[in-house]
């Protein structure tokens, strides 16, 4: 919780008045679904996250491949 309360500005009064009103609204018997329906959420983001992360670094090699070849063929043709 210590991420919320950096992010929102919200302090231990606040955070404490939050997760009652939670458990108020869902009782304790749903709270393990939910923590867990939130967790594979976040698992996914994250997942997702990094697939495109790795998308963007194949980008990047192809493009360096392909200038590499480029000025390598540049060179051949100035030698010739």
């Amino acid at each position: 919780m210590g991420i919320l309360a950096a992010i929102f500005g919200l302090g231990p009064t606040e955070l404490f008045i939050i997760v009652f009103v939670i458990i108020l609204l869902f009782g304790p018997k749903r709270l393990p679904e939910l923590g867990k329906g939130i967790g594979k959420t976040i698992r996914e983001l994250r997942k997702a996250q990094e697939g495109k992360d790795e998308e963007e670094e194949d980008e990047e090699e192809e493009e360096e491949k392909k200038s590499k070849k480029k000025k390598k063929k540049k060179t051949e043709d100035e030698e010739e």
